[in-house]
């Protein structure tokens, strides 16, 4: 039997290791923080460069009207790029799954769970599936196709000739010729 090795123990205390993974959760909370505020930032930016100021108050009742039409048909044009694509990324992600999946499969990572045998009769089998209908028992090998012996040996005992004169009739041109000949009458 193979010998255990011996675990090593760590240099770092317990308590060193806990100071360390929260200030590693501190300093990861500090950057996802810092994160979410650039992005607010970048956002509102955006919308400062892209949206210019609207002044209402010296406009008339219909020309608020065609502003606010307008603006419907904007955010209508907006929420159907918006839905394509959303409908892109979600046929993506199931497109990455399915191939992650082929991935794993191909590697084959998966366990394949260890199969007993078990030793069950065809009365037990048609039991299991037909329940108490099955009253009636079947020989199966009653039904398997039987090999007669007499055409085996009629077969082998066809023609046995002399080689040795098969073989002069062949040799030289006159053999290949005749093998050309029987070759070309067979084919047409």
């Amino acid at each position: 039997m193979p010998e255990k090795v011996p675990e090593r123990k760590s240099k770092i205390s317990a308590s060193r290791k806990l100071m360390l993974k929260s200030l590693l959760v501190a300093t990861a909370k500090e950057a996802l923080e810092q994160e979410l505020e650039e992005k607010e930032e970048e956002k509102e930016k955006y919308l400062e460069e892209n949206t210019p100021p609207i002044h209402t108050s010296c406009m008339s009742l219909a020309e608020l009207k065609t502003l606010c039409e307008e603006l419907n048909a904007k955010i209508d044009v907006v929420d159907e790029e918006r839905y394509d694509i959303e409908a892109k990324v979600l046929h993506n992600t199931r497109e990455i799954k399915d191939l992650n999946i082929k991935v794993v499969d191909l590697r084959g990572k998966f366990k394949r769970p260890s199969l007993r045998r078990v030793r069950v009769s065809a009365d037990a089998i048609l039991r299991s599936l037909l329940g108490s209908k099955h009253k009636v028992s079947m020989d199966l090998r009653a039904n398997l196709k039987s090999v007669k012996k007499d055409d085996t040996e009629k077969e082998k005992t066809v023609e046995v000739n002399d080689w040795r004169k098969n073989v002069e009739a062949m040799s030289g041109m006159e053999g290949r010729k005749k093998m050309f000949d029987a070759a070309m009458g067979q084919n047409q």
